[in-house]
């Protein structure tokens, strides 16, 4: 299979580097790399560059976008500037955030669960974070959902779900429309995959909000948003959080805020919501 990577990244200096070196490691190698330098203050582009002299399968893309962070919208942006420089002659697109290091059989591995059954649309590994000088699981990982910061996407599936939203929520709304369209999600425990920076770091008041629009955009309904949105702030360690979720959603329903899915898709996904809820509980 013919990987290509792209890895937006925004003030990444203290990171970027074991990320790619993670990547140059691998024992099986991409056939392209694109990091996108996404209106960096620090020396980002400096240390790209150095890879791109040593790896010709490596490239850097530069964009101007807002220093606000806008989680999201931001960084699906600046994946589509490098997304844009590539041909269609790859099997399977990752995108990469620019603070992970991966396995060095994370490829080979993620190949291994592609060929085994032609229906698996996306595949992922766990992400541990660092925290005593030791390796842990990051609280938010989920045997049912790859995390956005490393997600790989056959072609097919990339395309049949329309490529990813440029909002809070594109990597719910991807696996959402992906099972609705009959692709499998594939998780694999053994491959840890390093997170150097938490998810959520540097998440304010209104990235809380728009997560609560999120829910909204997908067509959640308020008793699945409830539940969703109690769920992820007690796995966050801070229960008030639900209260800005709540907000966000009611206030997208106020404003009328453009959904992510259709009538029919949204059906879909309360009823696997539902379905899923059920399965845990019984």
């Amino acid at each position: 299979m013919r990987y290509y990577i792209v890895i937006p990244a925004h003030n990444e200096a203290a990171f970027i580097t074991q990320t790619l070196d993670s990547i140059v490691s691998q024992t099986k190698l991409p056939e392209k790399v694109v990091v996108v330098n996404d209106n960096s203050s620090d020396n980002t582009e400096e240390l790209v560059l150095h890879y791109t002299k040593k790896h010709t399968f490596i490239s850097l893309v530069n964009s101007i976008s807002s220093n606000m962070h806008l989680p999201g919208s931001k960084v699906i942006n600046a994946f589509y500037k490098g997304f844009e420089t590539l041909d269609d002659a790859y099997d399977c697109i990752i995108k990469l955030d620019a603070d992970i290091v991966l396995p060095d059989n994370y490829l080979e591995m993620i190949t291994q669960h592609f060929r085994s059954d032609a229906k698996i649309g996306m595949v992922g590994g766990f992400a541990y974070i660092e925290k005593n000088n030791q390796w842990v699981l990051e609280n938010l990982t989920n045997k049912d959902h790859i995390r956005g910061a490393f997600k790989a996407y056959r072609k097919a599936c990339f395309k049949a779900i329309g490529g990813l939203k440029t909002a809070m929520g594109w990597d719910t709304v991807d696996e959402l429309l992906a099972q609705y369209h009959g692709w499998k999600i594939k998780t694999d425990e053994n491959l840890k995959v390093k997170h150097l920076k938490p998810t959520g770091a540097n998440y304010n008041k209104t990235a809380r909000l728009k997560q609560g629009e999120a829910f909204y955009r997908l067509r959640y309904g308020l008793i699945i948003t409830t539940i969703a949105g109690l769920k992820l702030a007690l796995k966050k360690g801070k229960p008030l959080l639900f209260i800005d979720y709540i907000s966000g959603f009611l206030n997208a329903k106020k404003n009328g805020v453009t959904y992510f899915v259709s009538e029919t898709e949204g059906k879909f996904i309360r009823n696997l919501r539902w379905k899923n809820m059920r399965k845990k509980i019984f």
